[in-house]
């Protein structure tokens, strides 16, 4: 019988030390391995950069988790990115991404992979006919979808399409890093290729940063094995042993995130200082019943526009006490920041800017009613 999700969080890639019994493998810190006989590395393992153990241990957990073949970890989500374009992308390339796409990817494909000669196109993914045309037009080599979206949490039909997107020979690539595989799996709707920033959820506890790519054909994710090798954008084991740490409670944290996010949702909709909170759990949400369909929660990310402005939306940001005022997300304490100001500034004056009023809430894990009186507290200090 197949092991459940929360069962494999905590077992899939790890068994107990051989040599000591301990429970918790070693973190393998050890830049080279001995050779027996030279050119045979024993048990596969030569340099770091190459293998290493504990990175092994946490890039099969990965994969198990999604449902993949395989996965490869590395030092950032956006060095897992870079290494799945440069796996697949040629001059001449063309992707297709959503208009409200995380700035820090946008970024990449317009300023980095576009002078190289790769193009790109922007949309919004809620008009399958539209993106039919547009796939059909400009023959994509990879689709990028991020659902829910960061940070105006749109949804992607990720079924709708992807099926579009192979129709068209496109390559389908879901960034799953809000939803998490304990609440969607992209491969099961027709994804090929699942990324994930592991600095958010998967580590959880705002103390490492990390990216994974992870594949189900094998013959994409030999590229790719090739790129973290030969590029040697890794993480460490240290890096790789936090995030399996993390992995362990990440089925129950997401419960929590998912629970708490939507109390809040449902709280402060209609606040007279809220204009409108942006959370695909209210079913006032455009995207609710998508959501509803392939996820089994909504996951602990909101944001909210205010009534009051830009000006509003900074003052908010200075008013919380619990509601910690830094960029990033997914871990076990709740963070608040204005997406324009800090995490998607890269993006001003494109198609993807943000809102000024904007404000992006990563809820924690913390008792919802001391959530709840701080948050209220800020939002009343604005009327």
């Amino acid at each position: 019988m197949a092991q459940g999700f929360n069962t494999r969080s905590i077992h899939a890639g790890q068994t107990s030390d051989p040599t000591t019994g301990a429970v918790v493998p070693p973190i393998y810190l050890s830049s080279t391995f001995e050779q027996d006989v030279p050119g045979t590395p024993l048990n596969g393992f030569e340099y770091s950069r190459c293998d290493n153990p504990t990175r092994t241990a946490l890039q099969h957990n990965l994969a198990s988790l999604e449902g993949g073949l395989l996965a490869y970890s590395f030092a950032s989500g956006m060095a897992a990115e870079d290494a799945f374009f440069r796996s697949v992308l040629k001059p001449g390339d063309h992707i297709v991404l959503g208009n409200d796409a995380y700035g820090g990817s946008y970024r990449a494909i317009a300023q980095v992979y576009g002078p190289l000669g790769i193009g790109h196109s922007t949309i919004d993914f809620a008009d399958l006919a539209k993106v039919e045309e547009l796939i059909a037009s400009t023959k994509p080599k990879v689709v990028r979808i991020e659902t829910p979206t960061n940070p105006l949490m749109s949804i992607v039909d990720i079924e709708a399409v992807a099926a579009i997107s192979h129709r068209h020979g496109a390559l389908v690539l879901v960034d799953n890093t809000f939803a998490t595989p304990a609440l969607q799996r992209p491969f099961e709707l027709g994804a090929d290729v699942v990324l994930h920033s592991t600095t958010k959820y998967l580590g959880g506890h705002s103390d490492v940063v990390g990216g994974a790519i992870v594949l189900k054909d094998a013959d994409l994710a030999e590229k790719v094995a090739q790129i973290q090798n030969w590029m040697g954008a890794i993480s460490s084991p240290f890096d790789a042993y936090l995030t399996m740490r993390g992995i362990k409670t990440l089925g129950i944290r997401m419960e929590r995130h998912s629970e708490n996010a939507l109390a809040l949702a449902q709280r402060f909709e209609g606040h007279a200082a809220v204009e409108r909170i942006l959370y695909p759990g209210l079913t006032s949400h455009p995207g609710h019943e998508i959501a509803a369909r392939q996820m089994s929660a909504f996951g602990g990310m909101m944001s909210i526009q205010l009534a009051g402005g830009e000006a509003a939306a900074t003052t908010l940001l200075t008013r919380t006490k619990l509601f910690t005022l830094a960029p990033s997300l997914g871990g076990v304490e709740s963070l608040i920041e204005h997406p324009g100001l800090m995490t998607h500034h890269s993006v001003e004056g494109t198609a993807l800017e943000v809102p000024a009023n904007l404000v992006r809430i990563s809820v924690g894990i913390e008792d919802i009613d001391d959530l709840i009186e701080d948050l209220a507290q800020a939002l009343d200090s604005l009327l």
